[in-house]
């Protein structure tokens, strides 16, 4: 425990921070997916995006998918086991209303983005099996087959309806803590070296092993029905003290318990 304790001396502790996303109210008048899907089916990437944006930020999202649910791993770190707790949403991003909502799929650059403004983050390939390890329900992956119109609006509904029901007939409630239908967009150090890269990773089997290993073929502006936003909290608690994440990923020691890849000197794509 000591060995731990001088690393994490290095770091600034991070402000104990609330258990719900920093959001505003969702507005009785805020459009509901369905009205939302008919304005940006035919927009350009940039401007979807955009507007995906601006209704997460004025609060237009379930209120299911709002509260951070925390996932805890115990990692080695030399002689030492520490336990690990970071805190993700139940399901990926959701535009709407609680009952008319959608899983939004956007750029690493928009995720980033809209991380910045609500204090999140992306997960690693390891935070993503620890996610689907910890989940209450599992759900099985989906797929459409390849085609120039998986990236567009309309396959991104049809993947939506196809996760519905499978959550119809299992009997999975919103607000569940859920895994495995997506894909995530993920960081890693490999995007160190590629910029202008996406990364990702999962879509998980029922036998734990991901459909999706790491993958950073495509560039950044490829954004299809499989990619799924799982927004991390930027706090980790390590032995219960809790620092900011970004801090521990760019440690040469303690990104190990979160990566398996070493530390990420970035950690995040660049919007801007």
């Amino acid at each position: 425990m000591r060995y731990l304790s001088a690393i994490v001396a290095t770091l600034v502790a991070a402000p104990l921070t609330a258990q719900s996303i920093d959001l505003p109210p969702r507005s009785a008048n805020a459009p509901g997916a369905t009205a939302i899907l008919a304005g940006i089916s035919e927009l350009p990437l940039a401007e979807r995006e955009s507007r995906i944006i601006a209704e997460v930020t004025r609060g237009n999202v379930p209120s299911w998918n709002r509260r951070w649910v925390p996932v805890e791993m115990r990692r080695r770190l030399g002689s030492s086991t520490v336990k690990v707790t970071f805190w993700v949403l139940p399901d990926y991003l959701a535009i709407g209303s609680d009952d008319d909502w959608f899983l939004a799929p956007l750029s690493p650059q928009a995720a980033t983005r809209l991380g910045d403004l609500i204090g999140a983050s992306l997960p690693t390939p390891l935070m993503v099996d620890a996610i689907w390890r910890s989940a209450t329900v599992r759900i099985d992956p989906d797929s459409i087959p390849p085609s120039e119109a998986m990236v567009t609006v309309p396959v991104f509904v049809e993947h939506q309806e196809m996760i519905q029901a499978r959550r119809n007939a299992a009997g999975i409630t919103p607000g569940t803590f859920v895994a495995g239908h997506k894909k995530d967009v993920v960081i890693t150090p490999r995007l160190d070296s590629l910029p202008g890269r996406v990364a990702i990773y999962g879509w998980h089997r029922p036998d734990s092993i991901p459909i999706q290993p790491l993958h950073t073929g495509h560039g950044n502006g490829h954004v299809d029905y499989s990619h799924g936003i799982r927004l991390v909290r930027n706090v980790v608690s390590l032995d219960g003290m809790e620092h900011e994440l970004s801090a521990v990923l760019r440690d040469p020691m303690l990104a190990q318990l979160l990566s398996v890849e070493g530390p990420l000197r970035e950690g995040r794509y660049p919007w801007q």
